[in-house]
């Protein structure tokens, strides 16, 4: 096992500073500095200095990095999407189709993805055991079964810790649900609340992000002018956290008000707004792109809703040709822009659904043997993981459980999955220690 980076519950590591001037300057303290400007920075040589370090290079390069997290609220079918059993008693009516990478098929309801599979990996020996909707949630947006007195941080919050950047004016964490998938959401855990998701459960658009029209644009900029200035003054000779924090917030909000344009997708032309489609799914991973090109470290987009107790095929085929129309623009904006090798792509949800068609033309919950993807950054893309039988009832290669595909995730985004954090004097690993990547679809 990988020698474990242990971190205070404070953000401080522990024993990792021999006393050089090269190891002097702390990761986040780097980036602090780095956000003072080029020209204070530069001026201590020092600091200059530790830039040709191979371990500050390698920060730099994580820091660039992003995860949007394409979530299929309900319960996917792996049948209908990334492993289809055509001609089986199980099968369904729908055909398989080649792919551009030789070998892998994948549903006829996703040509667009099949013609782009040279971008994904595709996992199909999720044995998760939990086919219950709010512990299934809990388990794969946490990575870990539940513990009295311990609630765990969600990916996006250990990646909004991991990737975020504290000076950072767009938001580290952004949600956008909607109403059809109930109260679960998510959250910090242990972390607090500085890690919390910013949700958009009713639009595009933040609430209370906007500037007030009694204020102009002048009065603002002026308001703000004149708190600095007072705040300067105030704080000269005082050395104090709780200062400091509040200050640190306040320029978080002016930030995130600065952002605003980040949420309209009216600021994209109508060719780009045609490509990801008018579906609310469509315009909202249009905004997940918008926010991680301007630095939000994790943005995760809901599709709802695939719990297809009955009509599953009816069901599948209007959200999978969403999801393939989506994922399909969203895999191609990004290649574009030169962002899909920094830019983790993730589809997954609480399980997936049973080989079994029951009397309704439905399946049902399934977490024993299913399937999800990873595309883009630190991803070998074109390759398959795992096997299911040919009815698709259990895994027969390659089991991977909610641990493993997390510390697959870590892995491919440069983090430590046996990273720990502190709660109070207890370590708590990002994985469980018994959790291993899937080294075999990482680049």
């Amino acid at each position: 096992m990988p020698h474990a980076h242990r971190e205070s519950k404070a953000g401080h590591t522990q024993g990792n500073w021999c006393g050089s001037e090269e190891h002097g300057v702390g990761r986040r303290g780097f980036l602090a500095g780095a956000g003072l400007g080029a020209a204070a920075f530069a001026a201590n040589m020092r600091v200059l200095d530790v830039l040709q370090s191979p371990v500050f290079a390698d920060e730099i390069k994580r820091q660039e990095k992003r995860v949007i997290l394409l979530w299929l609220a309900g319960g996917a079918s792996q049948m209908e999407t990334w492993d289809p059993k055509p001609g089986r008693p199980t099968g369904g009516p729908f055909a398989a189709i080649d792919t551009n990478v030789p070998g892998i098929r994948i549903s006829e309801l996703m040509p667009k993805l099949a013609q782009r599979q040279q971008h994904t990996a595709i996992v199909r020996s999720l044995n998760t055991r939990n086919a219950d909707h709010g512990g299934g949630t809990t388990l794969m947006e946490t990575g870990r079964s539940t513990e009295p007195g311990l609630i765990f941080p969600d990916l996006g919050a250990v990646l909004a810790r991991e990737l975020g950047r504290p000076d950072s004016p767009v938001p580290d964490y952004v949600s956008m649900y909607t109403s059809t998938e109930g109260r679960h959401k998510g959250g910090p855990g242990f972390l607090g609340s500085r890690y919390a998701p910013m949700f958009l459960d009713n639009g595009l658009m933040p609430d209370n992000i906007r500037r007030l029209e009694a204020i102009t644009d002048l009065d603002h900029k002026e308001r703000g002018d004149l708190r600095d200035v007072l705040n300067a003054r105030f704080s000269r000779g005082r050395d104090n956290a709780s200062l400091g924090s509040h200050n640190g917030a306040y320029q978080r909000v002016r930030g995130l008000m600065s952002s605003e344009k980040l949420f309209d997708i009216g600021q994209e032309p109508q060719a780009m707004r045609d490509l990801y489609g008018p579906t609310q799914f469509g315009e909202q991973t249009l905004v997940a792109r918008r926010l991680i090109e301007a630095g939000t470290p994790f943005v995760k987009v809901a599709r709802a809703w695939w719990d297809s107790h009955g009509q599953n095929f009816e069901t599948h085929l209007e959200l999978v040709t969403d999801l393939d129309n989506v994922m399909s623009a969203l895999l191609d904006d990004l290649q574009n822009r030169g962002l899909l090798e920094r830019t983790l792509v993730i589809t997954v949800g609480e399980f997936g659904r049973t080989p079994q068609i029951n009397p309704s033309l439905g399946r049902d919950h399934f977490a024993s043997a299913w399937s999800a993807s990873l595309s883009g950054c630190g991803i070998k893309g074109g390759t398959v993981y795992g096997a299911t039988d040919e009815d698709g009832n259990t895994v027969k290669d390659g089991e991977v459980n909610a641990g493993d595909f997390f510390a697959t995730i870590f892995t491919a985004l440069g983090i430590n999955p046996h990273k720990e954090y502190f709660v109070g004097a207890r370590p708590v690993p990002l994985t469980d220690v018994k959790s291993k990547a899937i080294s075999s679809i990482l680049a």
